[in-house]
């Protein structure tokens, strides 16, 4: 071949000089090189982007497809169930405020205060519909998994403060500080130190409400309270019948609407009873503690309910000392807990964090709930029913009339009779202090 064949190429079709086809081949060389090496060696002088920089578009949507995540790790959640429930909303609420995606925590199935170690340790989705969560919760608080984080050694921890020097503005002031450089270029935020129902407060009450809005029992449990709810609807279905054919002549109507029950969580149990005595000292006030004979007198009272009707005690049978609880009721009030309604085998199987779930959903659909205002447990079912009566458009929701009425048994109204406080929780708290720590103030 001589030079001039050298000089004229067939390149696509076309005749080229030599010359500009070696131009031509080294720039498709360098792009390629540029586009598709180069940043697997930018680790190693290549052009890298400051690692807060990185962190910030891709939280911003603007990761080119990687799309990482941060995350905030919380500590395992422990005491009794509705605390869980307060402590979980905390630890969703500081992610929030981070900007942060809550890895999943675990809750702690066994009840004990002080041996920690002891605290058996239950998933999270093992409780409540993981997945359901995120969708009702979108766009407000999210959750994540493990298997989610791209780098577990990426890690900076959060040593929450404590004791009386650890005011409410320092704990804010440390969650401002990991919110920003160079905190916030970590992928994952360890908290640690103590337990999240511990932590200090910063949200109104209408933000735990959202959250706790997006809770919701997996079928197993609910199913467990399904069959609880019914036993107790067949018993005041029976009495119901047996009442109306006396009073009929041997006739009996049937209805298609649910039979009403009344629950009352019956807070005598000897843990209780030491822990609200010593309340009283603590605050100077004598409206904590409620004897058997005081609740039984005030659930009497309460007037707008057609008797007779079941009477559900929500008792922590293992805690009690008092075996007479479902002696002294009076006419037309039915009392039944766990093993007179015939459905102790199914408490039994579950730990105690599963058990208090059932009766935590047996008081919230109940037509009548009847607690204590001190408790947290009944704190936050008076909130999920004071929900149910706001979604409803009840315009008087302290009226005797009400739809899913609550009253505190603890707390007396003025009048001369033993009628127990209606009750209702105030959406518009500036503070979540009330439903968790107790209070007498019941908005009605």
């Amino acid at each position: 071949m001589d030079l001039s064949q050298y000089n004229h190429l067939r390149f696509l079709g076309l005749h080229v000089n030599y010359a500009v086809f070696r131009c031509m081949a080294l720039l498709v060389a360098a792009f390629v090189f540029t586009t598709v090496m180069l940043p697997s060696f930018s680790g190693f002088g290549g052009i890298v982007q400051h690692k807060s920089a990185i962190v910030h578009d891709l939280s911003s949507g603007s990761d080119s497809g990687m799309n990482r995540r941060r995350f905030i790790e919380v500590p395992q959640i422990v005491w009794g169930l509705n605390n869980q429930k307060i402590a979980f909303a905390r630890a969703c609420l500081t992610a929030r405020m981070m900007n942060r995606t809550l890895l999943m925590p675990s809750l702690s199935a066994s009840l004990f205060y002080k041996e920690i170690d002891l605290l058996k340790p239950i998933s999270f989705d093992k409780v409540f519909k993981f997945e359901k969560f995120n969708s009702l919760c979108d766009g407000f608080v999210q959750l994540g998994r493990y298997s989610e984080l791209s780098n577990r050694s990426d890690v900076v921890a959060l040593d929450k403060g404590s004791g009386r020097k650890w005011t409410i503005d320092r704990d804010l002031d440390q969650l401002r500080q990991f919110s920003e450089d160079p905190y916030d270029a970590y992928e994952t935020i360890k908290v640690v130190g103590k337990n999240p129902f511990l932590w200090q407060d910063h949200w109104p009450v209408s933000d735990y409400a959202r959250v706790f809005e997006c809770l919701v029992l997996v079928d197993e449990i609910s199913n467990e309270a399904d069959k609880v709810v019914s036993r107790i609807r067949e018993i005041g279905r029976e009495f119901n019948s047996k009442n109306e054919s006396l009073q009929n002549g041997g006739s009996t109507e049937s209805s298609s609407e649910p039979v009403p029950y009344v629950a009352v969580h019956m807070r005598i149990e000897k843990d209780w009873m030491i822990h609200c005595k010593k309340q009283e000292q603590r605050l100077h006030i004598s409206e904590i503690c409620s004897s058997k004979q005081e609740i039984m007198e005030r659930v009497d009272s309460i007037v707008g309910f057609k008797r007779p009707i079941v009477i559900y005690l929500a008792v922590a049978d293992s805690l009690l000392e008092d075996n007479s609880i479902l002696e002294g009721w009076k006419e037309g009030l039915l009392p039944f807990e766990k093993k007179k309604l015939g459905v102790e085998e199914i408490y039994k199987k579950h730990s105690y964090l599963i058990q208090s779930a059932i009766d935590y959903e047996v008081c919230l659909r109940a037509s009548v709930f009847v607690g204590n205002s001190f408790s947290t447990f009944s704190s936050l079912v008076v909130l999920e029913r004071t929900q149910k009566m706001i979604r409803i458009g009840t315009s008087s929701p302290c009226s005797t009339s009400a739809r899913w009425p609550s009253y505190a048994y603890n707390i007396q109204t003025d009048s001369k009779d033993k009628d127990p406080q209606r009750w209702m929780t105030n959406m518009s708290d500036t503070s979540l202090l009330a439903i968790s720590y107790g209070s007498n103030h019941t908005s009605c």
